[in-house]
């Protein structure tokens, strides 16, 4: 009903607020929910007839395709946002690029991924909008580099992505709990496909606890591809060991 200026303030929240519900779901492992609300978040930020937020909400379906290891459907949504960048705030840009990169890494192009990034890094100075939404660049200590040392991850590049975490995860705030954890769990992967098992499991230690004390499905999603890197392992004692690491992960789960 309502009308004017009031109307398109209604439909920026509401499209913001889809968004959360939208990444909560997604968290959750329900990608049934998780599309639902993010094509819900596209439609109202069409209406809303803002191109800051129809350029977000293309990147939030864009976060599907990447859980969904869709690599060109990725880089196809954010090709897409980027239409009319000139028209749009830094912050927006920086999480488009950001979110390409995870497509160029699911496509195998290093070399992309690290040019979107570094891109991206260039942008970061200039973030100074007032927008309420999609501030995790600007609240998230090295934020691009968290993203780089995932796509790194996905590569295989296990040494590179080791490397990154270490220097991710010794500015991690201790309230950023949910965080810390995935991030622990990647960098365990990156150390087994290093060739580190030991510390591999040592590290899943951590982020197996914080895995049972948050529900997260996404950190239990993360520890499973683990699991698949330390498979060589799968009959020594280190496998062992990790399986009983695990154990009351699966039992949470």
């Amino acid at each position: 009903m309502a009308k004017g200026e009031t109307r398109r303030g209604l439909l920026r929240v509401g499209a913001a607020y889809a968004a959360l519900v939208g990444w909560l779901y997604q968290d959750a492992g329900d990608m049934g929910a998780a599309a639902f609300w993010r094509g819900l978040t596209q439609e109202i930020a069409l209406r809303s007839r803002n191109p800051h937020l129809v350029a977000y909400s293309l990147v939030n379906q864009a976060q599907v395709r990447t859980d969904l290891r869709d690599g060109i459907g990725v880089v196809d949504l954010c090709e897409a946002a980027l239409e009319n960048q000139r028209v749009l705030a830094p912050k927006v840009r920086v999480m488009v690029l950001q979110q390409q990169a995870h497509g160029a890494s699911l496509t195998r192009d290093r070399r992309g991924v690290d040019t979107l990034i570094d891109q991206a890094t260039g942008l970061l100075r200039h973030v100074e909008d007032d927008l309420p939404w999609g501030n995790a660049c600007r609240r998230t200590p090295n934020y691009l580099e968290v993203q780089r040392a995932t796509c790194y991850g996905r590569l295989g590049l296990g040494r590179e992505a080791n490397s990154l975490w270490e220097q991710v995860l010794s500015e991690v705030p201790g309230t950023a709990r949910r965080d810390r954890g995935v991030y622990l769990a990647r960098q365990a992967t990156a150390a087994a496909t290093a060739q580190e098992p030991d510390q591999a499991v040592e590290i899943a230690r951590e982020a197996a606890q914080i895995a049972v004390d948050t529900g997260s499905v996404r950190m239990r999603r993360e520890l499973e591809t683990l699991q698949g890197a330390m498979r060589p392992w799968h009959d020594a004692p280190i496998g062992q060991e990790l399986a009983e690491v695990l154990t009351a992960v699966d039992e949470r789960g």
